[in-house]
């Protein structure tokens, strides 16, 4: 079985062996604000989960404000969906 951390452990494994850093990230006072901070061609926030597990509503609460203030978060359930994050923010370097 797959859990978060084993996510969590291959996204920072993949952005090393892209040239990038990888940082988990405690927020105070930001329940719900997203986990992992990706630097790699720009700054990227991450939130990993288990496959299938989906955000929490205060999640996606926070989420949805950062996305509306311009700043993406991206979801990241499996290894596949890591490769295809770091292809994205990787791609036309």
């Amino acid at each position: 079985m797959i859990r978060e951390r084993d996510i969590e452990a291959y996204l920072k494994k993949r952005v090393q062996e892209a040239g990038g850093e990888y940082r988990r990230v405690s927020w105070l006072g930001r329940n719900g604000a997203p986990d992992d901070f990706v630097m790699l061609n720009g700054g990227h926030w991450t939130e990993c989960k288990a496959p299938g597990e989906k955000p929490k509503p205060h999640q996606l609460r926070e989420h949805e404000l950062m996305n509306s203030r311009g700043i993406p978060v991206y979801v990241l359930d499996s290894f596949m969906a890591v490769d295809r994050f770091i292809g994205k923010i990787t791609r036309n370097v």
